[in-house]
């Protein structure tokens, strides 16, 4: 009897080991080989979006050909945004030349002019009808879209990445 109970066990330690090896492989692969790929050229044309800015003139994706422009997607109540976008900020700070466009989805002007303030988030976007969710296939938060200086959707993160001023660099050398 004690030599099933022990077999079981064994079997059962494997099959976490196999799981705790699958789970390191993707956060491997979410880190360091998934923020090198993007589409081939023939990826989809970014589309026409207008977002109203908590300072200044409404933007344009459009006002953006000739430069990679990176929206990056969120919402106050995200935790895991609150984590990213002051990442995918100090990479912005880092790079003056990037254009990096923050996208409140959802949320009322005060909402996101107080998350704004208390992240230290410049050049923020609007988009409380959440048309983002729709336009640019945003399932969850956070979400970076880049679009190349043609105006083509080249790569869209989705999720928590820890390395996201590695993937930003790398689209912005690149692109």
């Amino acid at each position: 009897m004690e030599v099933k109970g022990s077999r079981r066990s064994w079997a059962w330690s494997r099959i976490w080991d196999a799981v705790a090896v699958a789970a390191i492989a993707f956060a491997l692969w979410k880190i360091f080989v998934a923020p090198r790929q993007f589409a081939p050229p023939t990826a989809h044309p970014a589309p026409h979006a207008v977002f109203a800015r908590l300072e200044g003139e409404p933007f344009s994706v459009a006002q953006a050909r000739g430069r990679v422009l990176f929206l990056s997607f969120y919402a106050s109540w995200c935790e895991p945004c609150k984590i990213e976008l002051p990442l995918v900020t100090a990479w912005r700070r880092s790079h003056p030349q990037a254009l990096v466009l923050p996208v409140d989805v959802g949320e009322s002007r005060s909402v996101a002019a107080a998350f704004a303030r208390r992240y230290s988030l410049g050049n923020v976007a609007l988009d409380p009808r959440s048309s983002a969710r729709a336009l640019f296939g945003v399932g969850g938060f956070p979400t970076t879209v880049v679009i190349d200086g043609r105006g083509f959707i080249r790569a869209k993160w989705e999720g928590l990445n820890p390395a996201i001023g590695l993937a930003l660099s790398n689209a912005q050398r690149t692109l």
